[in-house]
């Protein structure tokens, strides 16, 4: 009776390892049902072959990759943006920040000005409880629209940014919650801005198209699982 319980036992075992493993698949992979829907890593756990600092040709080499992630590894490793350009998109990421820590998201983003938040408007990335920073927080466009609700996880914890980035809408995702929606462009975005830090820059957040940006703002910032999708094409 032994033998046949100790099988029992390793079948089972088998049986709930292969569950999780299907319902947690590895991290910087794309299941088949994501590349028939047209998603592409930017980030395959292994080279930063998809990204390079602002104005530069190659990654800043403060920014390394780990044990499946990549990070600033020293200050001042500079901003990266995506080697493509993009329109319109669906770009998922994993983030974690360190104690207090600040970045963020920007897109359509040009190489024309001395700062890439110039012209790309920014998904904000921040630790809301220990960062001092309470005009913008974790998943709000930065100084343009904000959200009543906090999802956010603490410093240290990785959590899920999706943006949605049309010319019908753009719409602001954080692990699992809809934060926010605006049209870019019109009216009501010019108003935004005209209220906004960006209102002495004439080119911010008018161009369709462009560079996404990771933001280097002087604390630990780790990406993972970096993947993105074009929409209309």
């Amino acid at each position: 009776m032994r033998t046949p319980a100790r099988l029992l036992l390793c079948l089972l075992t088998s049986l709930t390892l292969t569950s999780a493993e299907t319902a947690h698949p590895p991290h910087n992979t794309l299941s088949p049902d994501e590349k028939a829907a047209g998603w592409k890593l930017l980030f395959d756990g292994k080279s930063l072959a998809h990204w390079r600092n602002y104005q530069e040709d190659q990654p800043n080499e403060k920014w390394q990759v780990f044990d499946g992630y990549f990070a600033l590894s020293k200050p001042k490793g500079g901003n990266l943006i995506t080697r493509e350009r993009y329109s319109q998109f669906e770009l998922i990421l994993d983030y974690k920040v360190s104690f207090a820590g600040n970045s963020g998201v920007m897109f359509h983003v040009q190489e024309t000005e001395e700062h890439p938040w110039m012209t790309g408007p920014e998904a904000q990335i921040l630790d809301n409880r220990t960062a001092l920073y309470e005009k913008n927080k974790a998943g709000w466009l930065y100084d343009l629209v904000a959200s009543k609700k906090d999802s956010s996880h603490e410093w240290g914890q990785w959590n899920t940014l999706r943006l949605v980035i049309t010319e019908a809408a753009c719409t602001h995702y954080l692990n699992g919650v809809k934060y926010l929606e605006y049209v870019k462009g019109g009216r009501e975005w010019n108003k935004l801005v005209s209220q906004s830090k960006f209102r002495d820059l004439p080119l911010f957040g008018t161009f369709a198209e462009g560079h996404i940006c990771l933001q280097d703002h002087g604390k630990g910032i780790a990406f993972r699982n970096v993947k993105i999708r074009k929409i209309g094409e």
